[in-house]
């Protein structure tokens, strides 16, 4: 039996006091590739804000990664993110440091001290995602696909339990959206847990999956016809 690493029973998710999205019931286990769609302002940011802890689960039970969302602390979400790996739209790489030097500040901000040991899972994410002979260029040289591919790399650093993709391709042509996705897929046949949220109805055509879909204040899964 694959482990569960995702558990929502009978949740309800709020933003400040406004009801987002209730009776959520979600399951997701190891080796999963998950997709979360819905229309704009159905509740896929609010899911995936509460999954890293950045808005409080004040109702129902969830578990992610052996992290109880509903007893959370505050002094616990950092180590709830070291487990997991969070892929934002926009990329959010810091423009002015190298991506070389993008990784490392992640690595020491997470605790990393040994400079070797930095430097070698440098190398191993970059090569993961294609990007290794360019980690001397800044963000601003790259293109989007690239710089999604680093915020990727950046993703798996400290070999995430479960990576959350928040529309990683919306800032993306449909050629690149492909590409990125390839390196995604290939991440997640090498054994890593993925829930993406995403709009982009193409790629699931593409690459089918399970998907769980917002709509109505509620998640629910949706079966794919196959063509």
């Amino acid at each position: 039996m694959a482990e569960t690493i995702l558990s929502l029973k009978n949740a309800a998710i709020y933003q400040r006091e406004s009801l987002i999205l209730s009776e959520v019931d979600v399951e997701v286990k190891k080796g999963d590739f998950v997709y979360l769609i819905g229309k704009t302002g159905t509740g896929k940011s609010s899911f995936m804000k509460t999954l890293y802890g950045d808005i409080p689960l004040k109702e129902g039970e969830g578990n992610i990664v052996d992290f109880n969302l509903r007893t959370l602390k505050e002094k616990q979400i950092p180590f709830l993110r070291r487990k997991l790996g969070v892929i934002f739209q926009d990329f959010k790489l810091l423009n002015d440091r190298t991506i070389k030097d993008n990784l490392l500040f992640v690595l020491k901000a997470t605790g990393w001290k040994e400079k070797k040991a930095m430097e070698n899972k440098i190398d191993q994410v970059l090569d993961k995602v294609g990007m290794k002979t360019k980690n001397f260029k800044f963000p601003y040289q790259l293109s989007g696909g690239e710089q999604q591919r680093v915020a990727i790399a950046r993703a798996l650093l400290n070999d995430p339990e479960l990576i959350l993709a928040d529309e990683p391709t919306g800032n993306l042509d449909p050629q690149t959206s492909v590409e990125v996705m390839e390196v995604l897929q290939e991440i997640n046949k090498n054994g890593n847990t993925i829930l993406m949220a995403t709009h982009d109805y193409a790629l699931l055509l593409k690459y089918p999956s399970k998907t769980l879909k917002c709509d109505g204040q509620r998640v629910f899964e949706v079966v794919q016809k196959s063509a």
